[in-house]
C-alpha cells in the first residue's frame, strides 16, 4: 500500500531534456560539480515518487559541432560526431552523480562505446525503466544533422514517455529572448503549431513537428530553481506548456 504521506505524481514516465550549457553553472565551459550534484538530487527525488525518468543531455558545454563548422570550416559530419561524444561525457558525469546518491542508472549510447555505455536498444531502455532505473540516453540519434532536441523527442516516443520536460535557465517560453528583450511576452500555454508558426526557440522545428504529430506535450521551465522538477512532476503550474 502506498504511503498516504507520499504525494501522487501527475506523470508516471517522463523524458527530461537538459542542455549541456545548464551543466556549466557560472563557468564558461565544462561541468560545474555543484550544478550536476543538484540535478542528481532532484532526479532522485522524482524517482523516489515512482516516476520513470529518461534523460537526454546536450553537449554544448564541451563542444558544439554546428558552431565549429560555421566558425572554423570543420566538416559538419565530423563536428556533429564530436558533439555526440561531448554528450557522452556529460551523460557519464550525470551517471556518476546519480550513483553517488544511491540511484541505479544506465547510460545508453546511440554510437557504440561498449567500454563505458550500453548500446541504445529501445526494448532494453524500456526494461531498465520498468526496473526502476534512470536511463541517460547519449550521442543523440547517432546520426549527424540531428540535434539533441530531436533525439529527445524521438526517444520520448520510443520509451512511451508521457511528456518532455525541457529544463532551461528561463521560466518558460517567451515571444523573444527575455534576456535581450525586457518586454517579451511569456506564454503559459501554447500549441506546437503556434510554436512553429511564430518561430519560437523552444526546440528545433524537427523536434516540435515530431511532438505535434504524436501529441507529446512539452513543459519548458527553469531548472535552476531548487525543487522545480518535482513541482512539475506533481502537476504544479510551473513554466510553459506546449500541447496539441
Amino acid at each position: 500500500m502506498a504511503d498516504p504521506a507520499t504525494p501522487t505524481p501527475k506523470y508516471q514516465r517522463v523524458l527530461l531534456k537538459l542542455s549541456g550549457e545548464s551543466l556549466m553553472g557560472r563557468q564558461g565551459f565544462g561541468i560545474d560539480s555543484e550544478v550536476i550534484s543538484h540535478l542528481a538530487e532532484e532526479i532522485r527525488e522524482i524517482r523516489d515518487l515512482g516516476v520513470g525518468v529518461a534523460c537526454v543531455i546536450g553537449g554544448g558545454n564541451i563542444f558544439r559541432g554546428l558552431a565549429a563548422g560555421a566558425a572554423g570550416g570543420m566538416d559538419r559530419v565530423t563536428g556533429d560526431h564530436m558533439g555526440m561524444l561531448a554528450t557522452l561525457i556529460n551523460s557519464l558525469a550525470l551517471q556518476d552523480r546519480l550513483e553517488h546518491v544511491g540511484v541505479h542508472t544506465r547510460v545508453l549510447s546511440a554510437i557504440e562505446v561498449r567500454q563505458v555505455a550500453e548500446p541504445y536498444i529501445r526494448r532494453r531502455a524500456v526494461r531498465h525503466l520498468e526496473k526502476g532505473r534512470i536511463i541517460i540516453i547519449a550521442a543523440g540519434t547517432g546520426n549527424p544533422y540531428f540535434t539533441t532536441d530531436t533525439a529527445a523527442a524521438l526517444r520520448a516516443m520510443e520509451v512511451k514517455a508521457e511528456i518532455i520536460l525541457k529544463a532551461t535557465r528561463v521560466d518558460g517560453i517567451y515571444s523573444s529572448d527575455p534576456e535581450k528583450v525586457p518586454d517579451a511576452v511569456r506564454y503559459d500555454e501554447i500549441t506546437h503549431l503556434q510554436v512553429l508558426e511564430r518561430g519560437l526557440q523552444v526546440m528545433d522545428s524537427t523536434a516540435i513537428s515530431l511532438c505535434m504529430d504524436n501529441r507529446v506535450p512539452i513543459i519548458v521551465f527553469n531548472s535552476n530553481i531548487r525543487g522545480n522538477i518535482r513541482r512539475v512532476i506533481l502537476g504544479e503550474k510551473i513554466g510553459s506548456l506546449v500541447r496539441s
